[in-house]
């Protein structure tokens, strides 16, 4: 076993320290790129999509959960080719960076169009089979489009540098920047808007539906334009650093090297039991319950100060507290919280009529949300950086006991898993929402929900997901990749490296295939 490997060898001082030492690998401009991608990320109103599909494009909840079942099985079905393909490229422009450039302008495409359908299918009703179709057709191309880019990308900021320090500081910076200079503004003027229109500001002549319609079509075409420009100037000035094996792992090989990655294993796992969690929507409370959309904001206000802060918080938590206990508390803080925040919201409610309860009102739910805020953003920056980081170490151990990388494989047999979990969850969600009698008519006419539909709304917000969503917890517990393991690791990959590069500006290819293959076999005979 690896493990094995690293203790009979001899490391100096400086090897074994390689893995604490402030090396760096990426420049100005790729690191100031790398911010511009990963704020690109966010830069979009997604956390209306629901919203938009069942409200403004009026697609029917039946059919959403027929598109949601289907969209499922070819989601898993397209991970498993894409992550084979992905997995056999070598390029002289790395393993990941073409699906980046080649697949950005078609991703931005789907995507326009994905907003611009309540144009191009207006005065459909929700039942329309043209209107379904178009919406299956286009969520199944942009699964496929973005399984790709999602591969790539994952795999991308793994190789982006061989060092974990480096690797760290490029994290922490991008969200550090991302959270300073507002990486929610565009979600922020979304709920604004919302707001403005709900209440009838806007006197423009304008029916109410048709004032929504030019919103979500407006904000979510140009933040699509936005971020889709930022993250192809980075796609065009990166480079991957990290060498891949000469000869490309078989499959037999990519799907070995999942089951004997312990960290990525436990992860994984990890992943699959907390998805199962249902779990709805908080912009349906704010907005079908309190008709306060800038809930979201106004909460967050005395806790935006502690958004960039709260990075600085990070190297006293990773001094203190294992990798291991990190990734648990901040994956489920939001969880124990909203326990609190559900029982401060049913005082005063009636459960046989559902009357009362400070959860309908706006002041009450503001002081509740304020301060789940605030010990929220207090771990921001921890949840920012510390999955990130336990994945990219996770890639450095395949590396480190196969003697290759499996980015693509790994990425998608975690995902699948993930995505399993969620979409049951998902599919459930949605099957509950028509259960309970939702109104998909109310938010344009103007109408209110039933009470008991307002008090549905308001716990599958907050304890359903927390009482569901926390089985992840478990297989975290046996995480130990931390301490002299580390150390090892790091050190033996240090060596490694630097011989396969040595080899590599000779142009001895033969030199670097052998090599593997010799580690390959020490494996093989260790096992």
């Amino acid at each position: 076993m690896a493990e094995n490997i690293g203790n009979e060898m001899q490391f100096t001082d400086e090897q074994i320290g390689y893995v604490y030492e402030n090396r760096r690998y990426v420049g100005n401009k790729e690191s100031l790129g790398f911010v511009m991608w990963d704020a690109a990320q966010s830069l979009n109103i997604n956390t209306y999509t629901t919203r938009f599909i069942t409200n403004i494009v009026k697609i029917d909840l039946g059919y959403q959960t027929l598109a949601k079942s289907i969209n499922s099985v070819w989601d898993i079905v397209n991970d498993i080719f894409t992550a084979a393909i992905v997995e056999k490229t070598r390029t002289r422009w790395g393993k990941f960076r073409p699906y980046l450039l080649g697949l950005a302008v078609p991703g931005c495409i789907a995507t326009l169009l994905y907003w611009f359908m309540p144009v191009l299918f207006a005065g459909k009703t929700s039942m329309s089979i043209s209107k379904f179709v178009f919406y299956l057709s286009l969520e199944i191309i942009r699964e496929g489009v973005g399984t790709f880019q999602s591969i790539a990308r994952t795999g991308m900021l793994a190789t982006i540098t061989p060092h974990p320090v480096d690797r760290t500081r490029l994290i922490t910076l991008a969200n550090f920047a991302s959270g300073f200079f507002g990486e929610k503004v565009p979600e922020h003027v979304m709920t604004v808007l919302l707001d403005l229109i709900d209440n009838k500001v806007f006197k423009n002549g304008m029916s109410h539906e048709n004032q929504l319609m030019g919103a979500f079509v407006g904000m979510g075409a140009a933040t699509t334009l936005i971020s889709s420009g930022m993250s192809f100037w980075f796609f065009m000035n990166s480079r991957e650093r990290i060498m891949q094996s000469v000869k490309t792992p078989s499959i037999r090989d990519s799907l070995r090297s999942i089951i004997n990655n312990k960290p990525m294993l436990l992860m994984t796992i990890s992943d699959f039991l907390a998805n199962f969690g249902i779990s709805g929507s908080k912009q349906d409370y704010y907005i079908d319950v309190l008709h306060f959309a800038s809930m979201t904001l106004v909460a967050g206000l005395p806790a935006a100060p502690l958004s960039p802060i709260s990075y600085s918080f990070v190297p006293w938590f990773r001094r203190r507290f294992s990798s291991r206990l990190l990734y648990i508390v901040s994956r489920n803080i939001s969880h124990f919280l909203h326990i609190f925040v559900f029982l401060f919201g049913c005082i005063g409610f009636n459960p046989k009529t559902f009357k009362g309860g400070l959860y309908r009102s706006k002041l009450a739910m503001f002081f509740a949300m304020a301060i789940w805020e605030i010990i929220w953003t207090i771990f921001y920056g921890l949840m920012s950086v510390i999955g990130t980081e336990l994945y990219n170490e996770s890639m450095d151990y395949c590396e480190w006991k196969n003697g290759y990388r499996t980015e693509a494989m790994t990425s998608v047999a975690k995902g699948i898993a993930s995505k399993v979990s969620a979409s049951v969850s998902g599919v459930v969600t949605t099957a509950l929402k028509k259960l309970v009698g939702y109104d998909q008519s109310a938010y344009t006419s103007g109408k209110e929900q039933p009470d008991y539909v307002k008090f549905y709304l308001f716990a599958m917000f907050t304890i359903v997901p927390a009482m569901t969503g926390t089985l992840g917890i478990i297989p975290m517990l046996f995480y130990d990749l931390h301490g002299k393991k580390k150390e090892l690791m790091y050190a033996e990959l240090l060596q490694r490296r630097k011989e396969a590069s040595n080899a590599a500006s000779d142009g001895d290819t033969q030199a670097i295939m052998a090599m593997e293959e010799k580690l390959k076999a020490s494996r093989r005979g260790k096992s």
